[in-house]
């Protein structure tokens, strides 16, 4: 099979599943009132297996299409979302901002090159992209060097004034500040400011090979570890990573064979010099020069522009956020909510009016809502089962369905439902995890062909246990309704 009919095939796949989403009439929408009826016994059970009261779970089922089951319990309950609120935050985007809204960034210089040379700064301009992986990065230097530019006799400067500088304070809500899942946000976010370690063994060397993606100048890893026999295990804690001097991280310990190769993802320098470190190592890497250090100051007025790179479209970028659950995309989204003019920074504040508005203006206003970073990686924000489910209905029956639907993770096929089998293949819903907190929010299709928005979330000290419960209300969904 070509490349050519591959791409088709997965086009056409793709617009049949939306077409099984087909939004129904208005007669049949108007007939979805609210309604009440008893925890599934299923559920019920799931949640006294482990110990989890009733009171504790907000439910919403809403039939779409006149189906035979609905539920509401706890339903007006302000409860914590953990990641389904990406879904308001990806869905109000996608209305603000446009299905094609695309971010820029720019390189301009403080003075004219010449002949290959430039003897002022270079001036990387963000405006908060969350798609700039290293590969699209790699791009932008090459176009510089495209335009004869082998010499930079000055700083390579980040224009970060699209947001506030605030926007990145503050302590982690875990404590792992290494974690990717913790990166803060930035105007001039780069491959998510992480590196990423793959282990390779290699027995005949009795070693397994440290490869590091990107390549940051200046930070000395280790080429290999050192082999070691018996189980997988924790692999992690078995390398003894020290990661105190982020510039020269260390392995004091061994890499069990059995692990084949693993990837360990890291968070290990501040935005500012990841970026410093990446251009220097792909600048070089393709044959330019740089004297010069980063740092952050604002474009200087006259400053000459070079060069662009816009983003992929919003459209590609949510289901990226809502596949995987990439809470600084997220994150990078929500501010930019909250920037409508370059005379205006970027700032949560912003962004939480912002969406407030509109809720307020489409007829979704959410009194209970609570906003903080509009990713779900919180303890403050909150949301309610029944506005979830507001929220979806009023997605399902706009212009905006099919790129919205089309983001959600696909139960035991894709993203963060790829493993679980509960309605698989027809239920298409974001989950939620916190400490405290498993939530999920989608839609259902029915083996008898109903459309159905399904909400739960579990607020407890022992939602990390409830996932069964979620699954078992996935199931009763699809065979009850």
């Amino acid at each position: 099979m070509t490349t050519s009919i591959r791409v088709r095939a997965r086009l056409i796949g793709a617009t049949a599943a939306l077409m099984a989403w087909a939004v129904p009439s208005a007669c049949a929408y108007a007939q979805t009132a609210a309604g009440r009826g008893e925890i599934p016994a299923t559920v019920a059970a799931a949640l006294s297996d482990v110990r989890i009261p009733t009171s504790a779970i907000g439910i919403v089922v809403a039939p779409l299409d006149g189906g035979p089951i609905q539920l509401a319990a706890n339903e007006s309950r302000p409860m914590n979302p953990a990641s389904t609120m990406k879904l308001l935050t990806t869905y109000a985007a996608l209305n603000l901002l446009g299905p094609t809204f695309q971010w820029r960034t720019e390189v301009y210089a403080t003075s004219r090159p010449h002949g290959g040379r430039l003897d002022g700064d270079l001036v990387l301009r963000g405006s908060g992209d969350p798609s700039l992986v290293i590969e699209r990065f790699w791009v932008f230097v090459h176009r510089l060097r495209g335009l004869g530019l082998r010499q930079i006799h000055g700083n390579l400067v980040l224009d970060k004034s699209a947001f506030e500088p605030d926007v990145a304070s503050g302590a982690s809500l875990d404590g792992n500040d290494l974690r990717p899942y913790n990166v803060t946000p930035d105007a001039l976010l780069v491959n998510f400011k992480t590196l990423s370690l793959d282990f390779v063994p290699d027995p005949e060397a009795s070693v397994a090979r440290i490869i590091a993606t990107p390549a940051l100048a200046g930070v000395r890893l280790p080429a290999s570890v050192p082999l070691a026999n018996g189980s997988c295990g924790d692999w992690r804690e078995r390398l003894r990573a020290d990661f105190s001097n982020p510039w020269a991280p260390r392995f004091t310990g061994r890499y069990s064979l059995d692990c084949a190769e693993q990837t360990w993802h890291v968070s290990l320098l501040d935005h500012t010099h990841f970026v410093g470190a990446a251009f220097r190592a792909l600048w070089e890497a393709a044959g330019g020069t740089w004297n010069g250090h980063v740092r952050e100051a604002r474009a200087p007025p006259g400053a000459i522009e070079l060069l662009a790179h816009e983003s992929p479209p919003l459209s590609e970028i949510v289901r990226d956020i809502n596949k995987f659950s990439n809470n600084v995309m997220a994150r990078q989204v929500f501010l930019t909510l909250g920037a409508p003019d370059p005379d205006h920074r970027a700032s949560p504040e912003r962004s939480a009016q912002a969406v407030t508005a509109w809720l307020t203006q489409t007829g979704l206003s959410m009194p209970e809502l609570v906003l903080e970073n509009g990713c779900g990686l919180s303890r403050r924000e909150r949301i309610s089962a029944d506005s979830l489910a507001r929220l979806l209905r009023h997605a399902y029956a706009g212009p905006r369905m099919p790129e919205f639907i089309a983001s959600l993770p696909v139960a035991g096929m894709d993203g963060t439902m790829k493993s679980r089998s509960a309605a698989s293949g027809s239920a298409y819903v974001k989950t939620g995890l916190l400490d405290g907190v498993r939530a999920l929010a989608g839609y259902v299709l029915s083996s008898s062909g109903h459309h159905y928005v399904v909400v739960a979330i579990v607020n407890h000290a022992n939602a990390e246990v409830a996932t069964g419960a979620l699954d078992a209300l996935l199931n009763w969904v699809q065979e009850q309704g």
